[in-house]
């Protein structure tokens, strides 16, 4: 059986071959990071177009057309889980051609030779498939996810899962392919993607890939659906506008103007939520008396839990300890919603 390191020995394709049935390589896989990610700009990949179907944890339709437009900076994903997956990557990939028996090795990016816009990376390209006796390629796209999302693979891949490898399997002219999942620390799983059942939807992903690519080369950013992640935003626009001067007019801005009304409402919601929280937690204490718990017809209805966190006196550390003080802590700046006072009053009345 031949694994990922002896496959390696392969002669890399030169950019520029066709490499899948539909596919050509645009970048190797040993390529520099930067040109990788300067490439991709030239294209929607599997990635992003979970991001505009609003089904990524990382991004959304118009962080996507910022990215490609070049309004953020290019991607430089540091994160303990982003390392970790890229470290992990190897042993997976190979521990799914062990137990598959087959022979898988790297690519790059890869763009359909009919729709150039349309772009992959292949984790890895499978060079002799286990389904079809070895004679058919396909690919084998790799994933680590945190233990508590297990459920999302309880019948199949995740739903981002599942549009990441039909826009892949449509971009290469695959019928089918592989997925290898590492729930946790040590729950494998692999699963099969078959072009045949999900047709109507890679019409879809392809319909929704175009019309995002003609947003972006047209310059016309999407229209979010009021349901957009609020998260995914306020990352987008921290990255969009890091410093921040000057004044803007919004006089004519009523959008603007009603999102300053919306943040009034829900802090008043929140302060009065808040008030009724603690006017309830006083009766209940009421009710226990000295007890630590109540229970319901024999059913236990409502207790209080003894518990602990860390906490740190900082006067007092920076007292006895002023080097360990000046060596741990430091001010983060970062902005606050300010809203004038005569707004808040008129807001109100």
């Amino acid at each position: 059986m031949t694994t990922t390191a002896q496959a390696g020995a392969v002669t890399a394709p030169a950019a520029g071959r066709r490499v899948t049935p539909t596919g050509r390589l645009i970048l190797p896989a040993d390529a520099d990071r930067a040109d990788w990610l300067t490439a991709r700009r030239a294209g929607i990949g599997s990635s992003d177009i979970a991001a505009i179907l609003g089904i990524s944890r990382y991004g959304n339709a118009l962080s996507v057309y910022h990215d490609k437009t070049g309004g953020l900076p290019l991607e430089n994903d540091d994160s303990e889980p982003a390392l970790w997956g890229r470290i992990d990557e190897e042993g997976i990939a190979r521990e799914w051609a062990r137990r598959n028996r087959s022979v898988v090795r790297r690519v790059g990016l890869v763009a359909n030779v009919d729709r150039p816009w349309q772009m992959c990376t292949l984790d890895r390209i499978c060079r002799e498939c286990p389904l079809a006796d070895g004679a058919e390629k396909c690919a084998v796209e790799i994933k680590c996810r945190d233990k508590m999302k297990a459920g999302q693979f309880r019948k199949g891949v995740a739903d981002d899962v599942l549009v990441q490898t039909l826009w892949q399997a449509d971009v290469c002219g695959f019928d089918h392919i592989h997925a290898a999942v590492r729930l946790g620390g040590n729950d494998y799983r692999q699963f099969v993607i078959r072009v045949a059942d999900h047709a109507e939807l890679i019409a879809d992903l392809r319909e929704a890939g175009a019309r995002a690519w003609q947003q972006i080369t047209e310059h016309r950013p999407p229209v979010l659906t009021a349901d957009a992640d609020p998260d995914v935003l306020l990352d987008l626009y921290e990255r969009l506008h890091p410093n921040r001067a000057g004044t803007v007019d919004i006089t004519r801005d009523v959008d603007t103007q009603d999102a300053v009304a919306d943040y009034l409402d829900a802090h008043n919601d929140y302060v009065a939520a808040e008030k009724r929280k603690k006017a309830a937690k006083a009766r209940i204490l009421a009710g226990l008396g000295a007890a630590e718990a109540a229970t319901v017809l024999d059913r236990l209805h409502v207790s209080l839990d003894e518990r602990s966190k860390q906490w740190t006196d900082t006067a007092r550390l920076a007292e006895r300890w002023p080097d360990a003080y000046a060596d741990c802590v430091e001010d983060r700046p970062y902005r606050q919603i300010n809203i004038p006072r005569s707004v808040r009053e008129e807001h109100n009345a």
